[in-house]
């Protein structure tokens, strides 16, 4: 029996009002977001490239943002930002048992600690993908967003990316 574990309620609340909200204050910040680089082998770099490349310009209905460095292998969205980093490491405590949410065929692993705490950053990794992405999601997004984003993300992730790991 496959366990699914839901990461945030029903996508689409909330994205018009939160978009109406950033364009009235003019609040958004447009400072580049910095991304981690990663040891990558000459093909994973190039995969991770024409993923980055094959981004979508919105994300959970917030615009993507400049990053830093601006050829880094992710890409960022809103304020506070998601922030897409391709050709991550393969978490420290993963373990093939691990439960994963399947969002449209990709499987992203959280470690249960994050998900205790709706106050915390997320960071679910596509494990079933290779190389690696994870997603930051802000706390902000975690009740309205993350699904969607996930989702929005799993068709050029599964264009771009190998088979990955399997979780459960």
């Amino acid at each position: 029996m496959r366990l699914r574990r839901r990461l945030g309620p029903a996508p689409g609340r909330g994205v018009v009002a939160s978009a109406a909200v950033c364009l009235l204050l003019a609040s958004c910040s447009s400072s580049e977001v910095p991304i981690d680089e990663h040891d990558l082998s000459e093909a994973d770099r190039a995969t991770c490239e024409a993923l980055v490349d094959d981004l979508p310009d919105t994300l959970a209905g917030e615009l993507r943002r400049p990053v830093d460095p601006d050829d880094a292998l992710g890409a960022a969205w809103g304020d506070p930002a998601y922030v897409l980093t391709c050709g991550v490491p393969e978490p420290g405590d993963y373990e093939p048992t691990a439960a994963c949410n399947v969002v449209k065929g990709v499987g992203w692993y959280v470690t249960d600690d994050q998900l205790s705490d709706l106050r915390v950053d997320l960071t679910p990794i596509a494990l079933t993908r290779r190389p690696y992405v994870e997603l930051l999601v802000p706390s902000r997004y975690r009740t309205e967003g993350i699904d969607r984003a996930l989702a929005e993300l799993a068709p050029v992730l599964k264009e771009h990316l190998d088979k990955g790991l399997s979780c459960l």
